[in-house]
């Protein structure tokens, strides 16, 4: 058994297979769930529910953990989080970001409201403003935490005082992800 849980992958596979158990199985109550006749729309749900939590868990796990603790760290453990750490995190993070943000633009438009959510009609204002500030924080992602990140955890070559801006850079955007999630997720659950 502790071989089976060492490994994540085979752990993600049992996951999903739990998940179509769940979905085909008599009586599980998925059938009575909202959205269950379309298949695609349903799974297209789960996958953005996914990375959504994926991202702003890793966004949260960066300010709440991360972030605040790397001051007491020991200067020779830093590299550990640094070169190791960090870079995998922001991985998932990035790309999180990138996929909770097509899933969610691709559901917006497989409920046919697309349209009425980024133009904020009043059918669709509150989707719409989560969809706004979702596409601003996958933006401070990609254009500006994860270029300044690269330069301060040393993966493009950059000087100590280009590292120590980048960073404050980084963690500036980050943390403004961190404010903008809270009424971004408020939007989101509570669209439908």
């Amino acid at each position: 058994m502790a071989k089976f849980f060492a490994n994540l992958s085979l752990v993600l596979i049992a996951g999903v297979a739990l998940a179509v158990l769940i979905m085909v199985f008599p009586n599980s109550g998925y059938s009575d769930a909202a959205g269950a006749g379309d298949l695609a729309r349903s799974v297209l749900q789960w996958l953005h529910v996914f990375f959504g939590i994926t991202w702003i868990g890793l966004l949260y796990y960066f300010n709440f953990v991360q972030a605040p603790t790397m001051p007491t760290i020991p200067a020779e453990l830093k590299p550990g989080v640094s070169k190791y750490i960090a870079p995998k995190a922001l991985f998932y993070f990035r790309w999180g970001a990138a996929f909770t943000v097509l899933t969610g633009l691709l559901l917006a438009w497989s409920y046919g409201e697309g349209k009425e959510a980024l133009t904020l009609e009043p059918s669709a204002r509150l989707i719409g403003i989560g969809m706004y500030l979702a596409l601003i924080m996958a933006f401070n992602v990609w254009v500006i935490i994860w270029p300044n990140q690269k330069k301060a955890l040393g993966i493009v070559p950059a000087d100590d005082a280009a590292k120590a801006k980048a960073a404050a850079t980084a963690g500036m955007a980050s943390r403004l992800n961190v404010l903008l999630s809270i009424p971004m997720l408020l939007a989101m659950t509570n669209a439908h």
